[in-house]
């Protein structure tokens, strides 16, 4: 399992980086993303092919400083 952590990032970085690293695995792979900008959960799936991934988890964090948290299991390239 790979892990963002991009708490603290722009936007367009954050989705840059997730499409990227999202390419590079192997199918089975799963991904967790970290993120804190609440504008990203809404963008975050727009650049990956909804068929090419299972939401495993996508939840937010309460606490000091709330963030969001995504699993994704890669289905096929």
């Amino acid at each position: 399992m790979q892990i963002l952590d991009l708490r603290g990032f722009i936007t367009p970085f954050t989705l840059l980086k997730v499409s990227n690293t999202f390419k590079e695995m192997s199918v089975g792979g799963t991904l967790e993303i970290l993120w804190s900008n609440p504008e990203t959960s809404s963008d975050l799936f727009k650049v990956l092919q909804s068929s090419s991934f299972e939401v495993i988890i996508m939840e937010e964090v309460e606490g000091k400083e709330p963030y969001y948290r995504a699993k994704l299991k890669k289905r096929h390239v």
